[in-house]
């Protein structure tokens, strides 16, 4: 194998396993809405929104998840930065209609037309236009396990891509020095 193409394999390797890498740091994230209306929903951690203004909020549209009212189970939510009194609204788009608005805290941090991060945690949101109160919590489901629970997890195929990358790496490299 000439020179040039073992350098190119090796560049594509750690390409490919820093790439992998990066995916991995997306988490997912569990969304549990109580109270007077409940709602269930996943997202991943990061991203880029459907649509927003910076300093006013952002929506991310079609979110599959258990919405009461909603006609198939979808809505488009909206989330909105504390200068806009933050909280959100859980809104049926194919139903037509708006099944939640609430006030409370900012549930992310970032620039709303770019990237933003779900912080975690519980958070209290209030009716918008009533007397209606409703617990938020936002827990990361990719999160490590803690002590006492089982260590026999399957790694996330981020994960394992790293490790075979890694493996075929050192491979490669010990193969180009048995040559010499």
């Amino acid at each position: 194998m000439s020179l040039n193409l073992m350098k190119s394999l090796r560049n594509a390797v750690v390409a490919g396993v820093l790439l992998s890498a990066g995916l991995a740091n997306a988490a997912l994230l569990q969304f549990n809405l109580t109270g007077d209306y409940t709602a269930s929903w996943q997202l991943n951690s990061t991203g880029a929104p459907d649509a927003g203004t910076n300093g006013v909020g952002f929506v991310v549209y079609d979110v599959l998840g258990q919405f009461p009212g909603s006609a198939i189970d979808v809505a488009d939510l909206y989330f909105y930065n504390a200068d806009e009194g933050g909280g959100l609204i859980i809104d049926d788009y194919y139903g037509e209609t708006t099944l939640l608005v609430t006030d409370g805290s900012q549930l992310y941090t970032g620039l709303e037309e770019d990237v933003v991060s779900f912080i975690l945690g519980t958070f209290t949101l209030t009716d918008f236009d009533g007397p209606g109160t409703y617990t938020l919590t936002v827990t990361d489901l990719d999160a490590g396990p803690g002590p006492g629970t089982d260590p026999g997890e399957v790694p996330e195929p981020a994960t394992a891509a790293m490790m075979f990358g890694g493996l075929g790496l050192m491979y490669a490299l010990r193969k180009r020095r048995n040559r010499h």
